[in-house]
């Protein structure tokens, strides 16, 4: 599809499939070497971030590694509201693990520092981040970021994981809003 209309706002075509998959399989063999011998713990952002895990994960060759899942709410409509709502806690042990974080998107980076703050707190081995999708006009906080698969501008995006008002998510291209 080359545009889709979602409530009030069209949508057209900005990365392609084929494209998202690239680039992912490119971070996941960064990982795979530079995790071999860490015994990671993945943790996927819920609601957006799951097609992006579910991507990478098949394609992490680590035997040793899991993954686990923590829902996180900052958004309503198409705007950031500043917050972050835990909805969903994360229930492994994390003390002393290398951890890696699975963001389907950095905006502001208001998210991910909360996150990293209360990941902190449980003494891990270390934090590192992946985001697919990073906004670095909109950044509000400065971020440490290890593993970054596309750097995009301050468009309002969904498919992939990438909602407006919980829908688009299903899309498996990403498309930019178009300015009506």
């Amino acid at each position: 599809m080359k545009q889709v209309k979602i409530h009030d706002k069209t949508f057209e075509l900005y990365i392609p499939h084929e494209k998202i998959c690239s680039v992912v399989e490119i971070m996941a063999d960064k990982m795979n070497v530079e995790l071999a011998d860490e015994n990671p713990l993945f943790i996927c952002i819920l609601n957006g971030s799951f097609m992006f895990a579910a991507e990478l994960f098949k394609r992490i060759d680590l035997v040793e590694t899991e993954i686990s899942f923590v829902k996180l709410a900052s958004y309503e409509g198409d705007q950031t509201t500043g917050k972050v709502k835990q909805l969903i806690g994360l229930n492994e042990e994390i003390e002393g693990r290398t951890i890696v974080v699975l963001e389907d998107i950095v905006d502001t980076g208001i998210t991910i520092n909360n996150i990293q703050d209360q990941l902190d707190k449980l003494n891990p081995k270390k934090v590192m981040i992946a985001t697919l999708l990073l906004k670095p006009d909109s950044l509000q906080k400065k971020v440490s970021l290890d593993y970054v698969g596309m750097e995009i501008p301050n468009d309002f995006i969904v498919g992939y994981g990438l909602d407006y008002d919980g829908y688009g998510r299903n899309l498996i291209d990403i498309y930019s809003v178009i300015n009506d």
